[in-house]
């Protein structure tokens, strides 16, 4: 007896059908990112997948706290007379 027939008398059609159902939802739902060792792979639609646009931001990202850096130095520099060099004895000045 052939491993198919020995299928086909064991398990009916309701079970065989159900399988097969199983088998297309679980098919359906391959269409995801994945992450397979730390790489992102496209799902297998990314070519229909909306595109997304950022603007580029500001090429130094710390433009904020070098800013307020060069601020403070030059607050500091007028307080104490005149920064580094400038016969300050405050310690602050560097």
């Amino acid at each position: 007896m052939s491993v198919s027939t020995i299928l086909r008398r064991r398990f009916g059609l309701p079970t065989r059908v159900l399988f097969v159902a199983a088998a297309a939802s679980a098919a359906g739902l391959a269409g995801c990112q994945v992450d397979v060792g730390g790489q992102t792979l496209p799902s297998a639609y990314y070519l229909q997948d909306d595109i997304q646009y950022f603007p580029a931001g500001p090429e130094f990202k710390l433009s904020k706290e070098a800013a307020a850096q060069k601020a403070y130095k030059k607050e500091v520099g007028d307080r104490c007379g005149g920064g580094p060099g400038g016969g300050c004895s405050c310690g602050k000045c560097g």
